[in-house]
């Protein structure tokens, strides 16, 4: 089997411990891997993935551009295991130049985190930075916050009703500790990709099979959100879902190869 992971956090190993305790005391469990370079590719060779998404979100606008650079540079020095996306911030006053730069940088699409970066998926600050975005990027959707109602599923709907060119990747099954919101908003839309990251295991399995049935097998993807789980748990947790070896394989990589237009 071959593996797309569309959802791996990479940090700079100065602020790397610093991020992965606030995210383990914000979520309230031990996240497994340290964030940093060199233990993403232990964990990638542990559990023989052949490339993975990295990204990191901006969450003050001044970040945005050395972000992105910095994806960037990781790809140049590993193509072979790595695909980048970019970040912005709603604040970023140079959306349009940067998107350019994302494009020209070789990085395949964009991430948003709404909580972290507070602000609510269908502002009219976000709208027209994902207009410009259109159909050219893929764009990454953190989804689900138990504390916040900056990503919910609703919002996210209104803006795929308002713009249904872009090409949505809803994070953690349409969205964490929101599965029944997702449900009603989520699955089964149109333009739509589910990643299964953080889903199994904080909701019943069954459940998330049912979700994926519905939504579409050819719209479901690979996702681990290392550094909250090591790639090995996450292939086990996709195994779970109790899929045929063919629906396996288009959600491990087929589905994020025809997004990304890449071939492993």
């Amino acid at each position: 089997m071959k593996y797309l992971d569309i959802h791996s956090h990479i940090f700079p190993d100065k602020i790397a411990s610093k991020a992965v305790q606030f995210l383990s005391d914000y979520y309230h469990f031990t996240w497994e891997g340290t964030g940093v370079l060199e233990d993403l590719k232990d964990s990638l060779d542990e559990a023989g993935i052949n490339k993975t998404v990295i990204f990191s979100s901006a969450t003050k606008p001044e970040q945005v551009t050395t972000i992105n650079r910095y994806i960037r540079q990781l790809v140049e020095d590993d193509p072979e295991r790595f695909i980048g996306f970019g970040t912005l911030h709603p604040d970023f006053a140079g959306y349009d130049e940067e998107i350019g730069r994302i494009r020209d940088f070789g990085l395949k699409g964009i991430k948003f985190h709404p909580d972290f970066q507070q602000f609510h998926i269908d502002d009219p600050r976000m709208m027209k930075i994902y207009a410009a975005i259109g159909d050219s990027l893929p764009i990454l959707f953190h989804m689900g916050d138990p504390n916040t109602d900056f990503s919910t599923p609703q919002r996210l709907r209104r803006v795929i009703d308002a713009m249904p060119q872009l090409r949505v990747i809803a994070a953690h099954f349409g969205g964490y500790c929101a599965w029944d919101e997702a449900e009603k908003y989520l699955i089964g839309c149109p333009g739509v990709y589910l990643d299964v990251s953080s889903a199994i295991g904080h909701a019943p399995v069954e459940y998330l099979r049912r979700l994926a049935v519905q939504h579409g097998i050819d719209r479901v993807l690979f996702a681990s959100d290392y550094p909250a789980v090591r790639h090995r748990r996450a292939i086990d947790d996709v195994l779970k879902l109790g899929f045929t070896p063919a629906e396996n394989e288009q959600i491990f990589y087929r589905n994020a190869e025809h997004l990304l237009g890449v071939t492993l």
